[in-house]
């Protein structure tokens, strides 16, 4: 529950407020993150501050808009509303079950001094962990609706911080790529830098810049701007110039800096959902997160059969059994050899044709028959599809998915960020949580903390996944799955094509489309169901590659959601331990870079008593063979610390369950 009032309906009273000194000084709880703001003649001015040191310079604050010039300068500030609130809520699915975090605000209004005497509200909100800033547009006789052309928000980060940053050149893009490391300084003018970025400054101290609460809205990037960066917005399709239309009142997303001298806090933090609307679904007794299987990440394998592989019964049989056997949640309905399930003429399953119908399968599949089995045996179905041929029959495909028993869908190839696709992506969540189905999100921009609002939303890619070692020469190292942990994975859910069972030395490594091969150890892979935070993990490789393999009892075991989260051990580009909470157990996942080494793991995170502690560990043969590995059982309680060998490009994972 919130506990302070709506703030659409504050802001209606603020332009009557009378005009006051123009300086505002917001800091956190526990007082070590500090948001100032002055106006000038020129512009609204922010800085922030995190123990006294300066993590933010001086950075204007504005927005252009289309025939009506620009909100910026000659501006009156009135009288500010200070608020202390505090966000206290369930997550249905997320890092932490329970969430209490408490924050100060300050609602700015800002008139201008001309004729037009527009007003424009600046929200701040300072959490231990962060703050952020929105700009409100209350209702106003003078203005009714607006189009805007650019939104200045500047961020002038102090000093010349070490970047962690995946770019891009164009805004049509599926937010995958290689993340570069370089001093800000380094960074080329023409860069468009995708969010979460991370800052690591030399005294220890982290900040990531990203967004929280896309609605209604274009996509942030970031870009060079006079030495410092500024917000670069997605713009409407079709043309460059016009990046938002919308009516009063209104409000952009939250524009958030993550920031503690701990990096392992900007993993735990809520702040996202912290500043996401509680949720929309009232009845929530249908969402059930799970596991799933996805053939075809590992190139539609199957046995030698009395029949012949497809879009048919018998495939998919073959994959339901296995999830019932292994008591995986969920097994995905796809398609075979690159085609879809459903009526199309389209070339391949990315490629648009011109034709499709997602309310008929194909004339080899009857999927009430493939529902109606995976139901018998307790394993719900879940589909692929490319949102060109959903989006056209939104109604239409869920009532049917609903009737047939599906419980949720993979929407792919989205490709884009500008406002008009934001709109789509709330529409469909809105459309599928009405008819009990539950959307994974390929092909597609960051989380924003929208689980909170729409729990049906269960992960999103927008990573350069394990879905590239089917083609990528060099493989995926263990060096990029880090880089994602301290970006990306910042964001929220994360999916990654997790499950690959075929580990290779590196000098080893072949592209293969069918059977893919991994680089890192299978404890690594072990650890990733932990590090990864996503509520529908895949389990993609292909039954036989599993069943009988070491460390595949951890991953049937390990859940998708989880009650707490702690990090243990963290250092960018180096090595992280996760620990989350399910229930009374706990698992912990710990990834490593290339370079061997011994990590000490403190169990001081269990509350008191005796555990059993099931460790899955590199084995010492790990160079040769890095599918093995070595499985200890012992009692541990809090007073207990280990010593843990971990191979290059290796893991270690646990499953601590109380006695």
């Amino acid at each position: 529950m919130k506990l302070i009032k709506p703030l659409g309906w504050l802001a209606m009273l603020f332009v009557v407020q009378p005009l006051m000194a123009q300086n505002v000084n917001v800091k956190s709880p526990d007082g070590n993150i500090r948001f100032e703001l002055s106006l000038t003649k020129e512009k609204p001015i922010y800085r922030v501050s995190y123990k006294g040191k300066s993590i933010i310079n001086n950075s204007g604050l504005g927005l252009s808009f289309k025939d009506s010039g620009n909100f910026v300068s000659n501006l009156k500030m009135l009288k500010p509303i200070y608020k202390n609130g505090v966000e206290q809520y369930d997550l249905v699915v997320g890092k932490t079950k329970h969430v209490n975090n408490s924050y100060r605000e300050a609602i700015i209004p800002l008139v201008e001094s001309n004729s037009l005497q527009r007003s424009i509200n600046i929200v701040v909100r300072v959490f231990n962990d962060g703050v952020a800033f929105r700009y409100d547009f209350p209702q106003q006789k003078n203005w009714a609706a607006y189009t805007l052309t650019n939104e200045n928000s500047e961020f002038n980060v102090a000093g010349d911080p070490q970047l962690r940053i995946l770019s891009f050149k164009n805004y049509d893009n599926a937010h995958e790529g290689l993340y570069e490391k370089m001093p800000l300084s380094a960074l080329k003018d023409d860069a468009l830098v995708d969010m979460p970025a991370l800052f690591e400054f030399p005294n220890k101290v982290y900040m990531a810049i990203t967004e929280a609460s896309l609605r209604n809205y274009a996509g942030m990037y970031l870009g060079k701007h006079n030495g410092g960066l500024i917000s670069k917005l997605s713009p409407l399709p079709g043309q460059t110039e016009i990046k938002v239309k919308a009516i009063i009142p209104h409000h952009t997303p939250w524009r958030v800096m993550m920031i503690s001298d701990r990096v392992g806090a900007l993993i735990e933090s809520n702040i996202l959902t912290d500043l996401n609307e509680a949720s929309k679904i009232k009845d929530v007794s249908w969402i059930k997160p799970g596991k799933t299987s996805f053939h075809w990440w590992n190139g539609d394998v199957m046995p030698d059969t009395s029949f012949m592989p497809g879009v048919n019964f018998e495939f998919n049989k073959y994959y339901i059994d296995f999830c019932a056997r292994n008591h995986i949640e969920y097994h995905s309905v796809i398609g075979y050899g690159g085609f879809a399930w459903y009526s199309n003429n389209w070339p391949g399953y990315g490629s648009p044709g011109t034709y499709s119908d997602v309310t008929k399968p194909v004339g080899s599949l009857d999927m009430q028959k493939v529902c109606d089995y995976a139901k018998s045996k307790g394993v719900g179905v879940h589909v692929w599809i490319h949102w060109q041929a959903l989006y056209p029959q939104l109604e239409a495909a869920f009532t049917q998915f609903e009737k047939w028993g599906i419980k949720g869908m993979m929407v792919d190839f989205l490709n884009r960020d500008d406002q008009e696709m934001v709109k789509i992506q709330e529409d469909i969540l809105e459309h599928a949580a009405a008819h009990h189905l539950f959307i994974q999100f390929h092909g597609a921009y960051k989380p924003t903390g929208m689980s909170r609002t729409y729990p049906n939303e269960f992960t999103r890619e927008g990573t350069y996944n394990y879905e590239n070692n089917k083609w990528r020469a060099e493989g995926l190292p263990p060096e990029h799955d880090l880089d994602i942990a301290f970006t990306r994975l910042l964001a929220g859910p994360t999916d990654y094509h997790l499950g690959g069972f075929r580990a290779v030395p590196p000098a080893e490594f072949k592209t293969h489309f069918i059977r893919p091969e991994m680089i890192g150890t299978r404890c690594h892979m072990l650890a990733m169901y932990v590090v990864m935070e996503s509520y529908l993990h895949m389990v993609a490789d292909y039954p036989e590659a599993y069943e009988g393999q070491p460390g595949f009892d951890f991953v049937k075991a390990v859940p998708t959601v989880w009650d707490e989260t702690k990090v243990l051990n963290a250092e960018p580009g180096g090595f992280l331990t996760i620990a989350r909470k399910h229930g009374d157990d706990w698992y912990v996942g710990t990834i490593n870079n290339s370079r061997q080494r011994t990590l000490k793991i403190s169990f001081d995170f269990l509350p008191p008593g005796n555990y059993q502690a099931e460790l899955y560990q590199d084995a010492a043969d790990d160079y040769r063979n890095p599918n093995h590995l070595t499985k200890i059982i012992k009692t541990v309680s809090n007073k207990d610390v280990i010593d843990v060998p971990i191979a290059a490009g290796g893991g270690q994972a646990m499953r601590i369950l109380k006695q």
